[in-house]
């Protein structure tokens, strides 16, 4: 369920804190190099207060063979800890272009091992076909769509 702001759009203010996942049925697709590295109508929407959503889709619709564990992992207080992957497309590679929580903390189990990519690192995350737009702090992964509002910092 959406919650709509008088403008019609979501405002990310008024987003829950602890953040909430809710099914996202429109397709979502990553797109890079010419090459479709991701496409699902069965993706995750994580909402968190003053956030612009991230999108968590399904391993079984991302192009994983793409995909090269790193070494780098980060902690989120709710999620838990998140391993990230370097995207390789032919001879280029995007450090640390993606993310998933393997093992997330209690309350996020459906999130476990879906994958969450930068909208910053890659040429197009789109949304029904609407390019999102990467939130302006870069460790977040937030993807700015019309149908939302800030003001985002």
């Amino acid at each position: 369920m959406r919650t709509r702001h008088v403008s019609g759009r979501e405002s990310i203010w008024e987003y829950p804190r602890p953040p909430v996942i809710r099914p996202d049925h429109r397709r979502i697709q990553v797109i890079h190099a010419d090459t479709r590295i991701a496409d699902t109508s069965r993706a995750l929407r994580v909402c968190e207060t003053g956030h612009p959503p991230s999108f968590y889709i399904p391993p079984e619709d991302v192009r994983m063979e793409l995909l090269d564990p790193c070494d780098r992992n980060t902690y989120c207080e709710w999620k838990g800890v998140a391993d990230y992957f370097d995207l390789v497309v032919g001879d280029e590679r995007i450090a640390e272009a993606a993310w998933c929580y393997p093992e997330p903390s209690r309350g996020f189990e459906s999130i476990r091992d879906f994958i969450a990519f930068y909208p910053s690192l890659v040429d197009s995350c789109l949304v029904d076909g609407e390019l999102a737009r990467p939130e302006p702090r870069p460790f977040y992964g937030g993807w700015i769509t019309s149908d939302i509002e800030g003001p985002f910092r």
